[in-house]
């Protein structure tokens, strides 16, 4: 039987209702589909059950058969010394994909954390490879997708390294601002979804430090903090205690308050 008149835009249009606000939209809308492909495509993106507060996604050391997006709530990644202290490598937003760091060895090398209760899109690897081979393009923004993964984050370690803790906080809030604005949320004010104690880990600095950051930043005005809620209040001042290597992701017009 064949599809009624304007079936394969019904069926794009489900799957970008499906994937607003997702990574996926970087592998699938840019891409011309068929209709049978947009299905191909559907099929293999598995909705998980919702991951609670400090559950797992996965561990270190398990192996790898698929990379995740985030759909709501977020994730931390981490690792452990061989003492078994713990070293947050990154947080992880809605629309933003983990799990593609274990590709080349066959096993995650770190951990992945829900901060909050969090839901995620599984995309077995395999599948999702096997699907690239048969859809022209599917490739190619496979292939773009991991290259910009992978380069914000080299970029982040880049504008960290070297940085006073005054630096590197507003360097992270403004990323964080950044990664807000592109999910349609606004830049200015948002929620945290991690700890303070979480977020001095991933800068390396004493939580005591981080409290006495946070408190320096709101005497002096540039932010305005209530728990986990925050409003950037001067993004010029916090621009320019950044300094002048920011994160591609950090430097946008979108942080330019009115």
């Amino acid at each position: 039987m064949s599809d009624p008149p304007n079936s394969q835009g019904l069926r794009v249009s489900r799957l970008r209702s499906a994937c607003n606000d997702c990574g996926l939209v970087q592998l699938c809308l840019p891409v011309s589909l068929e209709s049978e492909d947009v299905d191909r495509l559907d099929r293999i993106v598995q909705p998980r059950r919702p991951i609670r507060r400090s559950d797992h996604l996965y561990r270190a050391g398990d192996p790898f058969g698929a990379i995740f997006v985030v759909r709501t709530g977020a994730l931390k990644t981490y690792t452990l010394s061989e003492s078994g202290e713990e070293q947050i490598m990154g947080f992880h937003l809605p629309g933003e994909v983990v799990g593609l760091d274990a590709i080349s060895q066959g096993r995650h090398p770190c951990g992945a954390q829900a901060l909050e209760t969090t839901t995620v899109c599984e995309i077995p690897f395999e599948r999702l490879e096997d699907l690239s081979g048969r859809i022209p393009g599917l490739q190619h923004q496979l292939l773009r997708l991991m290259s910009k993964e992978i380069f914000a984050d080299h970029e982040m370690l880049h504008a960290l390294a070297n940085r006073s803790a005054e630096e590197r906080l507003a360097i992270v809030l403004l990323s964080l601002s950044q990664r807000f604005a592109r999910r349609g949320l606004s830049p200015w004010r948002f929620r945290l979804p991690m700890s303070r104690s979480e977020l001095s880990n991933y800068l390396g600095v004493a939580p005591e430090t981080m409290s006495r950051l946070f408190r320096r930043f709101q005497e002096r005005g540039w932010i305005a903090s209530h728990g986990k809620e925050l409003s950037l209040e001067d993004v010029r001042e916090l621009k320019a205690v950044a300094g002048p290597r920011l994160p591609e992701d950090a430097g946008a017009d979108a942080t330019s308050r009115p």
